[in-house]
């Protein structure tokens, strides 16, 4: 049986031009990054009517993941075999749960997104953008102490963290500014994985870049030595922050292996933020097809729920239809198996959960 990346690397991709015209968008809505990936721009023209949106959901997942976005795909090119203009809204995969236990996050079999080796590793770039930006604004706020400190920041109660897009458990908890007068002010830091760094949920909520600035204008840096919140707006650099994130707004178009339209943008993590990819992407999948098939972090209980709360606001369009991933990895699980157990028949744990 061929393993996943065999099935890719057999797949017959179409150029990212044709999957854009499949849309109908024109040569200047779409700015290639070589030959099967694109950043798209929402043209003009596109009307503000939204087709029907479908989320994908699961039951409590096993932490191997249920398979949401291998259905959300099926699902997609099964609407598209049916003559329905379906397109795909997923989030981008994070380079730590990539190289760890989960692994990549873009289907498996013959339910794939491609590039699939692109998108699971630097993809167009947009979580090493955010990623600079975080970091910018730990530079940021540390060069304001030590240049005089002016808002008065308590170095003690500085709450903004480092990021990195890899598992390092080495800097989680860190002391940075140590050495002489010219290396800073030392303080306690850490460094959090990049996708579940504020600025990647605010990126994924905002509708355009001006949206997108407001937004990181009120991110809470710290507090002062008087308790008092300090935001990037009081260090006036919410400008140099959104201009580092000029190009990572935009919705990334791919393909799945059926050549269906797939945008692929953002990616919180459920268990700390709202685990869906970016409005930016949904609305313009939502514009451009007749169906748009997205998904939402973990369980029901989390990334779903998330998703009524958090994004539909934002998106102002909430689900037509919603679609329960159960599988029966999971159900023995939640029957009362041990994940090493989960490979093993038990139709005893699958009658508890099912009430047979």
């Amino acid at each position: 049986m061929l393993s996943d990346i065999e099935i890719a690397q057999k797949a017959n991709l179409a150029p990212i031009e044709q999957i854009a015209q499949k849309l109908g968008l024109f040569q200047e809505d779409v700015e290639p990054y070589g030959k099967y990936k694109a950043k798209v721009s929402l043209p003009e023209s596109t009307s503000n009517d939204m087709g029907k949106l479908i989320l994908v959901t699961s039951i409590n997942p096993t932490p191997a993941g249920e398979g949401k976005t291998t259905v959300s795909i099926g699902l997609a090119d099964g609407l598209n075999q049916i003559h329905k203009k379906a397109v795909l809204a997923l989030r981008e995969p994070s380079l730590g749960p990539v190289m760890g236990l989960k692994g990549g996050a873009t289907g498996g079999g013959y339910s794939q997104v491609l590039p699939m080796e692109d998108i699971n590793l630097h993809f167009t770039g947009d979580i090493h953008a955010i990623t600079a930006a975080n970091n910018a604004l730990s530079a940021l706020i540390d060069n304001h102490i030590h240049q005089g400190n002016e808002l008065e920041i308590d170095p003690q109660q500085i709450i903004w963290k480092r990021s990195l897009d890899i598992n390092d458990r080495a800097l989680r908890h860190t002391v940075v500014g140590l050495g002489n007068k010219a290396q800073g002010v030392p303080h306690e830091e850490g460094f959090d994985i990049s996708v579940a760094s504020e600025i990647m949920a605010i990126l994924c909520l905002a509708n355009d870049l001006a949206d997108l600035k407001t937004r990181l204008a009120k991110i809470v840096i710290g507090y002062t030595y008087q308790n008092k919140p300090v935001t990037v707006h009081d260090l006036q650099v919410e400008g140099a922050l959104a201009l580092l994130l000029k190009e990572a707004i935009k919705p990334n178009l791919v393909q799945t292996m059926e050549q269906t339209p797939a945008f692929i943008h953002g990616g919180p993590f459920a268990n700390i933020a709202h685990g869906c990819n970016s409005v930016a992407a949904t609305k313009t999948a939502l514009q451009l097809g007749d169906y748009t098939v997205t998904e939402a972090g973990f369980g029901a209980d989390l990334g779903a729920e998330k998703f009524l709360d958090i994004k539909v606001p934002s998106l102002d369009k909430a689900p037509d239809a919603i679609v329960m991933v159960a599988t029966i990895r999971a159900l023995k699980m939640h029957g009362g198996l041990t994940t090493e157990q989960l490979a093993n028949e038990d139709l005893s744990a699958l009658k508890k959960v099912l009430l047979i």
